[in-house]
């Protein structure tokens, strides 16, 4: 919690008039128990009408001053929790964003969203009351123990051992507390993943028709966080009532004792100083149901504020140099050096890579589902770091580019089409935003999307107003237009029918480019300089398509799953020619 106290810097202002006005409110409701003391030991007890009036208008102003350092308070505090809230969201946001993907994998995307909103919510709420209440609650509760000192010395011992009897039932309910609602905020996170789940999946669960079996899940995650709520809001619940008992019994005590004082003249008592006993436990006692409400929003807090410094203690797994590498002219285009990598706490993903492309040239991968075909395409644009061997490209390892500069190097199709809301020239505009009409109309073309005429025509949230062809070739069409040297297509021609395939990759071909095609079709990477065969994370084959089908049998056998044998025949006679 104290960590994240940094973002108060830029409102000191607030943070020192909110306290000083609520400091001012609480020292003139300390002396309103005193004037109504003089009234009725004086003015009501001697029938003195003016002396009534004069101090009735004193209290009138007293209230006046009062309300007008509360609006104050109210006002700065409201700036306060705001713009501690909208910064703490843009840096969370950020740092979020600066996160490689093993962080990302790790985290999912519900926690990361519970907490950029309803935890950063938790903390807003909190600033406001620490500028509003934190000073002010406690200040009333010492200043009216000390008031009540003053007035009887010994009657002023109730109310230390109310307040000590307090603070003896807070304390082991907020330890409690605190436990549970970290346990609520990490239920809320499983709600906010089902929930994004089934948004993202609806068709696919209405076509199963598995919504009943969605709805229990999500009420069985639901009435987790219930319970934990509950559980918490029980134990919460003895706070005000353990208040308000140690209270009640305090004013019984004062007014028993008071009495008693009164009639022996001990400590010079009197009605009037008896009342005014009564008024700061009174005080007391809404200050400390202010406190109790505020260790149940601190506790909350704290659960929150952990959850918020857990991702701000995540550091990026990747990070990209300070200043460009030196670039061989004559070194390939792409350079792996028995390559290992595996994901976090997963098994190796490839195993002892090893080739080279020169530039220009046009790679294609293939292997079964789950050779590491994507895993190939991540370590090229540097999404994760190999963990063992290296990977250059232009004759520099990978790890020395700058993030901005590789990103500008290497294009990629994702294997899932993805777009944004906004205009299609916005969406076409992603990795170049200087890029002209022209050249964003020149790749649509390459990339076959020529139902795409206008630039300002309204992209839906996902790109769900196109099919899964269309999206495939917009966000082929998007990276030409960011003109890479490297061109990654990620199994980004699934959708697409075997013509317009045929005719993409006819117009691939015909770029100044370095293209690397990763496919499940044979025919998407036949005419590839260089194939290689992936299985279980291994090459098994790297070469040609005619010297693969007559050397590696994993890629026969891809093969003869879409062509015939008379085809495959064929194709090697072709090979050799």
């Amino acid at each position: 919690m104290f960590r994240l106290a940094r973002y108060l810097k830029e409102f000191k202002m607030n943070v020192t008039i909110g306290p000083l006005c609520k400091l001012t409110e609480a020292v003139f409701e300390l002396i309103v128990p005193l004037v109504m003391a003089q009234i009725i030991d004086v003015g009501i007890a001697n029938g003195d009408t003016s002396y009534i009036w004069r101090h009735g208008l004193i209290l009138v102003g007293l209230a006046v001053v009062g309300l007008c350092c509360a609006l104050v308070c109210q006002y700065v505090a409201s700036v306060a929790s705001q713009g501690v809230g909208t910064r703490l969201r843009a840096d969370l946001y950020r740092h979020i964003n600066s996160l490689s993907h093993a962080e990302l994998d790790k985290l999912g995307t519900s926690a990361p969203i519970t907490r950029i909103t309803n935890d950063v919510n938790y903390v807003q709420n909190t600033v406001a009351m620490l500028i509003r209440l934190v000073v002010r609650a406690p200040f009333l509760v010492v200043g009216a123990t000390i008031m009540s000192f003053t007035i009887s010395p010994r009657l002023s011992l109730i109310f230390f051992g109310a307040m000590a009897v307090i603070v003896l039932v807070m304390y082991p309910i907020m330890k409690v507390t605190v436990k549970l609602y970290k346990k609520q905020q990490k239920s809320l996170d499983g709600i906010s993943r089902i929930t994004g789940e089934n948004l993202s999946g609806v068709r696919v669960v209405r076509a199963f028709s598995r919504q009943e079996y969605e709805k229990e899940r999500f009420d069985e995650t639901a009435e987790e966080y219930r319970k934990f709520a509950v559980k918490a809001g029980r134990i919460n619940a003895l706070l005000n009532p353990a208040i308000f008992i140690a209270v009640d019994i305090a004013y019984l005590l004062i007014v028993y004792f008071g009495a008693d004082f009164t009639n022996l003249g001990i400590d010079g008592m009197t009605g009037g100083k008896v009342i005014a006993l009564v008024n700061y436990m009174t005080q007391i006692s809404l200050a400390l149901v202010v406190v109790a409400n505020l260790v149940s929003i601190f506790t909350k807090t704290v659960a929150s504020a952990a959850r918020i410094n857990e991702i701000f203690d995540m550091r990026p797994s990747v990070v990209g140099a300070e200043s460009s590498p030196e670039q061989d002219e004559n070194a390939p285009a792409i350079e792996f050096e028995n390559v290992d990598f595996s994901y976090i706490g997963g098994e190796t993903a490839v195993e002892g890579i090893s080739f080279t492309l020169g530039r220009g040239e046009t790679l294609g991968i293939i292997g079964g589902t789950g050779s590491g075909k994507s895993t190939l395409a991540s370590l090229i644009c540097r999404f994760y770091d190999v963990g063992k061997g290296a990977m250059k490209i232009n004759g520099a390892n990978v790890r020395d580019y700058p993030t901005a500069e590789l990103r500008k190097i290497v294009g990629i199709v994702p294997q899932k089409a993805e777009l944004l809301s906004g205009s299609l020239r916005e969406n076409m505009s992603l990795g170049n935003p200087d890029v002209t009409d022209d050249r964003i109309h020149k790749a649509l073309e390459i990339a076959q999307a020529d139902f795409a005429k206008d630039l300002d025509f309204r992209v839906q949230e996902g790109g769900k107003n196109f099919s899964g062809g269309q999206k495939q070739r917009l966000t082929i069409a998007r990276a030409l237009a960011q003109n890479p040297e490297i061109l990654i297509l990620d199994d980004s021609s699934s959708a697409l029918d075997y013509a317009t395939d045929a005719a993409l990759r006819k117009a691939l071909r015909a770029l100044p480019m370095t293209c690397v095609i990763i496919s499940q079709r044979a025919n998407s990477i036949m005419h590839a300089n260089k194939i290689i065969v992936l299985d279980d994370g291994k090459a098994v084959g790297i070469g040609t398509h005619a010297e693969l089908l007559r050397t590696c049998d994993v890629y026969r056998e891809i093969c003869a799953t879409q062509y015939s044998e008379e085809e495959l025949r064929e194709q090697e006679a072709m090979g050799d020619e």
